[in-house]
C-alpha cells in the first residue's frame, strides 16, 4: 500500500459514486472493506487516525469463543465465535496460533465443574477445534506453569484457544482489501455527511496529512467507527439518542519470567465478576482485563491507578512472585464499543453486533469483537446490498486468505512463532532482503526490543505508516511491549521515516516530542 497510489485512485474516481464508502479503519471497518472489495464493489475506506488506532489494537490478543459468554449462557455468540476462530486460524496462519490455557483449581469442585464446561466448549468448536481439553494433576499443572502458587493447588484444566497480534492483523486486512481493489486512507477524517434531500449520498473529508478538504459520493455509507459510533450518528441525526455504553479495559505487560513456558493462565472469576487472563505474547506476558464504565470517549484512553492496582492484586493471588508496579513494562487501555442496554452493568453487556439503517440510508454496525469481525462484515455488506440496490454477489471471505498467509507454511512445515519477522508471513523474505541489501537495516531498534530497522522501512513503503506512533505502536508493537524502550528509540525511528517520507528535521523533532508525550500514558 502506498498513499500516493491510493490518492491517485481516489482522484481517478472523480464524481463517480463509490459502491461502498466505509467510515472507520478498525477491525470492523477493515473487515467490511475486505468483504466489499472482494465481491467486486468499488470500495473506499476512510480512517481519521491510523488503522486500528483505537480499540482494535488494545485487545487481550485472543481469538476465542468466549468462555465468559458460555458461563452467561450466550450459546449463539459462543458457537459463532468458535466457528469464526477456526476460519481466521485457517485464513491467517501467520498471525493466529493455538494457545493452551490452564484454569488452576484450588477447590475440590473446580476440576469437574470447569472440566465439564470446557468439554462443552470443545464440542461446540467441532471440526474447527484447536485441541481437546483435559484435566491436569497438581504435578502436571506446575510443570506447565511453574510460577503458579502451589499452596492449596489441586490441579487444573487445560484447554485451547487462539492467540494473535491484533494490530498486525489489521494491517494485513488493509493490505488484503487493497489487493482486491479497495482504496484505503488513514488520516482522512470524515467531517460530515453529504445528503441529497434526506438521503446520505456521500461524505465530506479532511486529509490531515496534506491539509486538503474534499468530498466523495457513494451509493451507500457505512458507519463502522466503533467507540465513535455516536459521533457519526449525530452527523446524521443531530440530537439522536446515544446507543453506545463504552467500557474501559486495561492490560499490563510484564517480563516473561513471571509466567515462563508456553501456557497461558485463565482466572475464571475475579472480584468484579470478570475473567482474568495472563497470556504469553511476543516474549512478554499480557495480563488483563478490567471493566470500568466511562462517560468520555477518547482516542487515547488512560489506565486509572485503581485499575492497575486491581490487576496486580488479582494476579498476585496466583503467582509465587507477586508483580509490583516497578515490574510493569507497559500498560494500555482500550474502550469496548458495547451497545447500550438500560440498567445493565457493562460486564454483562453482550458482544453481539448490531446493524441498523437510519432513515437517511446510513448503515451503522457496532458491537461485536475481533474474533467475529468477518461475520460482522458479511452481515453488513449483505445489508448494504439489500438497501442500496447493489448487485447480488456472494461473500468470499470464508475462503479468502488474508495478506501474508499464503506462504506462511513453507514446504509444509508449521510456522515458527518464535522466529523473527514471523508475523509478516509471505512478506518476510522481502524484509529480509532489505536487511541483506543494507546490513545496517538488520540492526535492532533497541536492545530490549525484537524489531529491526528494515521493518520501519517496510512499514513506510508498504503499510501506510505515516508517524513514529504508527511505527512503534502498530506496525511494530514496541510501545506495548516496553514503553521506555520505545521512547528511547523514537529518534532513530523518526530519522528512518523521514528519509522514506521526505520529511525534514523539524518534522522529526515534532514526531519525537509527540510520541514521548503519548508514551507517558503507557508508563507507570
Amino acid at each position: 500500500m502506498n498513499r500516493q497510489v491510493m490518492l491517485q485512485a481516489l482522484a481517478s474516481q472523480g464524481d463517480q459514486p463509490w459502491d461502498v464508502c466505509i467510515i472507520g479503519g478498525g477491525a470492523t471497518g477493515l473487515g467490511v472493506a475486505v468483504d466489499a472489495a472482494s465481491r467486486g464493489f468499488s470500495t473506499l475506506l476512510l480512517e481519521q487516525y491510523d488503522f486500528a488506532k483505537g480499540t482494535s489494537s488494545r485487545s487481550t490478543k485472543l481469538v476465542h469463543g468466549g468462555v465468559r459468554y458460555l458461563q452467561q449462557g450466550n450459546i449463539k455468540l459462543v458457537m459463532e465465535a468458535l466457528q469464526e476462530r477456526g476460519i481466521l486460524r485457517r485464513n491467517a496462519p501467520h498471525l493466529v496460533k493455538d494457545q493452551s490455557f490452564i484454569v488452576p483449581n484450588y477447590k475440590w469442585w473446580e476440576g469437574p465443574y470447569y472440566g465439564l464446561g470446557l468439554k462443552v466448549y470443545d464440542w461446540m468448536s467441532g471440526r474447527l477445534g484447536l485441541g481437546p481439553s483435559r484435566l491436569l494433576s497438581r504435578e502436571e499443572t506446575l510443570e506447565l506453569a511453574p510460577t503458579l502458587d502451589a499452596e492449596g493447588l489441586r490441579g487444573g484444566v487445560l484447554y485451547h484457544d487462539g492467540q494473535f497480534d491484533d494490530a498486525r492483523l489489521a494491517i494485513s486486512l488493509a493490505m488484503t482489501a487493497a489487493s482486491q481493489g479497495g482504496v484505503l486512507l488513514n488520516y482522512c477524517e470524515v467531517s460530515g455527511l453529504v445528503k441529497a434531500g434526506e438521503k446520505v449520498t456521500g461524505v465530506a473529508v479532511y486529509d490531515k496529512i496534506s491539509g486538503t478538504p474534499f468530498s466523495v459520493n457513494a451509493k451507500v455509507v457505512i458507519n463502522a467507527t466503533g467507540i465513535f459510533t455516536d459521533t457519526v450518528l449525530q452527523m446524521d441525526e443531530p440530537g439522536s439518542e446515544p446507543i453506545m455504553a463504552p467500557s474501559q479495559g486495561v492490560h499490563i505487560v510484564l517480563d516473561k519470567h513471571f509466567l515462563p513456558g508456553e501456557a497461558a493462565i485463565l482466572v475464571p472469576h475475579t472480584d468484579d465478576g470478570r475473567v482474568l487472563f495472563a497470556v504469553p505474547w511476543h516474549d512478554k506476558i499480557i495480563i488483563g482485563t478490567t471493566d470500568t464504565p466511562v462517560q468520555e470517549v477518547t482516542a487515547e484512553p488512560r489506565a486509572l491507578p485503581q485499575e492497575i492496582d486491581f490487576i496486580l492484586q488479582q494476579i498476585s493471588r496466583y503467582l509465587t512472585k507477586p508483580p509490583s508496579r516497578a515490574d510493569i513494562r507497559s500498560v494500555f487501555a482500550g474502550l469496548r464499543p458495547l451497545v447500550k442496554r438500560s440498567g445493565r452493568r457493562t460486564a454483562e453487556l453482550s458482544r453481539d453486533h448490531l446493524i441498523s439503517v437510519s432513515a437517511s440510508g446510513l448503515i451503522t454496525v457496532t458491537g461485536g469483537k475481533w474474533t467475529t469481525y468477518r461475520r460482522m462484515a458479511e452481515d453488513t455488506v449483505n445489508t448494504a446490498v439489500a438497501r442500496a440496490g447493489l448487485p447480488e454477489r456472494p461473500c468470499r471471505t470464508a475462503e479468502l486468505m488474508i495478506h501474508g498467509g499464503g506462504e506462511a507454511f513453507a514446504g509444509g512445515r508449521e510456522l515458527d512463532f518464535h522466529a523473527p519477522l514471523y508475523y509478516y508471513g509471505s512478506d518476510m523474505p522481502s524484509i529480509q532482503s532489505l536487511a541483506a541489501a543494507d546490513t545496517s537495516l538488520g540492526q535492532l531498534l533497541h536492545t530490549r526490543l525484537p524489531y529491526i530497522k528494515a521493518e520501519i522501512i517496510w512499514a513506510a513503503r508498504e503499510e501506510l505508516c505515516m508517524t513514529v506512533e504508527d511505527a512503534l505502536s502498530r506496525r511494530t508493537r514496541a510501545l506495548l511491549l516496553d514503553a521506555a524502550a520505545a521512547v528511547e528509540c523514537a529518534p532513530l525511528v523518526a530519522e528512518l521515516l523521514a528519509r522514506e517520507l521526505g520529511r525534514d528535521g523539524v518534522w522529526q523533532e515534532e514526531q519525537v516530542l509527540a510520541f514521548k508525550e503519548l508514551a507517558r500514558g503507557y508508563q507507570v
